[in-house]
């Protein structure tokens, strides 16, 4: 175990410094608290704990949205992230098994007639995605009738899809559920259009430390630190991964 320990510390830290990337656009995931500053979520939880095993400095780089993530890639900003798994981003980026599962949904108008997911996929409705998201990933492929209109955040499909009067916004249902209780007179339809596997990812240059980190994922799956670490954010309602 120490050698792989100290592989996977070579890996990712070679300075000693582990740089993570927090997707703040994901408020069931990673949040900072407006008073303090400081950063919290199972996914700041779970970067500290893998910082403290492998003896180093942890340096958190935060974005608005897990596309954002996704393009920093190539300016070599992170060397750790958490992000929802897809094909497309496996393209350039190497996956451990999943740690939470979280629901995506849309918000409407109050006066929508849409009761259900599968009624927004449908002839004339706009829908607000926030780009590169994964649930715009999702509705890319799935989507049959409706029109995606695109921002470049969450915070700025959700801002777009009031402005331009759209039909639907799409997201995070526990981020969906903060945007309504901020902002009266929509709501969050009662069920989800995909499921999403959330994992820790490396750029495909760290793949050698994945072993590793799958090992670290599943270890803190079973010990419950991941539920602990979701009820002490308030995310009661995530879900972990089996």
């Amino acid at each position: 175990m120490s050698d792989t320990l100290a592989e996977a510390r070579e890996t990712l830290a070679p300075t000693g410094r582990l740089r993570v990337a927090i997707n703040l656009g994901n408020a069931a995931l990673a949040m900072r608290d407006e008073k303090t500053g400081e950063l919290g979520g199972v996914s700041v939880a779970l970067a500290r704990e893998l910082a403290g095993r492998l003896g180093v400095e942890v340096a958190f780089e935060t974005y608005m949205g897990a596309g954002k993530v996704f393009a920093a890639i190539d300016a070599d900003e992170w060397d750790l992230g958490f992000l929802a798994i897809d094909p497309k981003r496996a393209e350039r980026l190497v996956f451990t098994a999943p740690y939470v599962i979280i629901s995506s949904s849309y918000v409407v108008p109050d006066e929508s007639p849409f009761q259900s997911v599968a009624e927004v996929d449908s002839p004339g409705t706009r829908i607000a995605v926030a780009r590169n998201a994964a649930y715009d990933l999702w509705l890319t492929k799935h989507a049959k009738h409706a029109e995606l209109v695109h921002g470049d955040a969450p915070g700025t499909s959700l801002q777009m899809f009031i402005d331009e009067g759209l039909d639907a916004g799409a997201g995070v249902t526990q981020v969906l559920h903060r945007f309504v209780a901020e902002h009266p007179g929509y709501r969050v339809l009662p069920d989800s259009f995909a499921t999403i596997e959330q994992a820790m990812t490396v750029p495909a240059k760290n793949a050698a430390a994945v072993p590793f980190l799958s090992a670290f994922i599943g270890e803190m799956k079973q010990n419950g630190f991941v539920r602990a670490a979701l009820d002490a954010s308030g995310r009661t309602e995530v879900a972990v991964a089996p």
